[in-house]
């Protein structure tokens, strides 16, 4: 197994970085520096983890899970949303000390095995300061092909009352994971809460809900798509994969607002992706 071959430490951080929080007994997500990690399950019972975290964060991701679900109780699964350089960052120092398996979507698995390397970051795209200086962010693939499944159809391993839905458009294989009984939505980068190319936004975690990171979206269409089949869940809570989790009519609003004026609030001006999506 290999990280990308330009993996590196990403200096970003957040207010919120460092922090743990339950949004259920069973769903708590931790922010590493600017992007969150989920993991689903009672401290005293078998769970998962869904990503992976920063570059070189192993050691702190593995202290945290220790702290909630003990020493010797590593989780059952990791579960990929997608494969992005801030979900992957530290896939292979935990699949080392775990030995567990890794899902994700097979649109995915290029970018898994070392086979393919996401496009690279949209530096013209119009956007804040992390947007311009988005060409130091790794984009080549980790090869974790000894360890990954293909996630089985509808479900989500070792948690059965969880779903996975497809939510192609930041990347052809992303996936949101969704509780129907409650209503808790894990959105990955389909929806976020914090405007993710802007520094200062970013530095103090403010709330609004976006869609996903302009200089990663490679099409608008489908990411349009992929809102509009979330917020038909009618989601309860939402946990995104960057900013803090937001529920009740907050949430309700800030989707309906954020669907009514995609081309406005979503959508980049310009960009080398960007074409006219067909609201």
């Amino acid at each position: 197994m290999k990280q990308s071959k330009d993996n590196k430490i990403i200096p970003m951080t957040s207010v919120d970085s460092g922090k743990l929080r339950e949004v259920r007994p069973d769903v708590a997500y931790y922010t590493n520096q600017i992007v969150n990690l989920v993991m689903i399950g009672h401290p005293d019972s078998d769970w998962v983890l869904v990503d992976a975290g920063m570059p070189f964060s192993g050691r702190e991701i593995l202290k945290v899970t220790k702290e909630r679900f003990g020493e010797n109780n590593p989780p059952k699964a990791i579960i990929l949303t997608h494969g992005h350089f801030d979900h992957v960052g530290s896939i292979v120092d935990l699949v080392a000390e775990w030995k567990v398996p890794v899902y994700a979507h097979p649109l995915e698995f290029p970018f898994l095995t070392g086979q393919q390397a996401y496009p690279e970051p949209d530096v013209s795209v119009e956007g804040g300061l992390l947007a311009k200086i988005s060409a130091y962010y790794p984009n080549e693939p980790v090869n974790i092909q000894d360890v990954l499944k293909e996630i089985p159809e509808g479900s989500v391993p070792f948690q059965s009352d969880w779903q996975w839905i497809h939510v192609p458009g930041h990347s052809p294989g992303q996936i949101a994971l969704f509780r129907k009984s409650d209503g808790v939505l894990i959105s990955a980068d389909a929806l976020i809460t914090v405007r993710q190319d802007s520094m200062y936004r970013v530095l103090v975690q403010k709330e609004e809900v976006c869609g996903p990171p302009v200089y990663l979206t490679a099409d608008w269409p489908g990411a349009l798509n992929s809102v509009r089949k979330l917020e038909a869940l009618n989601p309860t809570t939402l946990v995104p994969g960057h900013g803090t989790a937001m529920s009740g009519d907050e949430l309700k609003s800030g989707l309906e607002h954020l669907l009514a004026n995609w081309e406005e609030e979503a959508v980049p001006d310009y960009g080398k992706w960007v074409k006219q999506s067909d609201t």
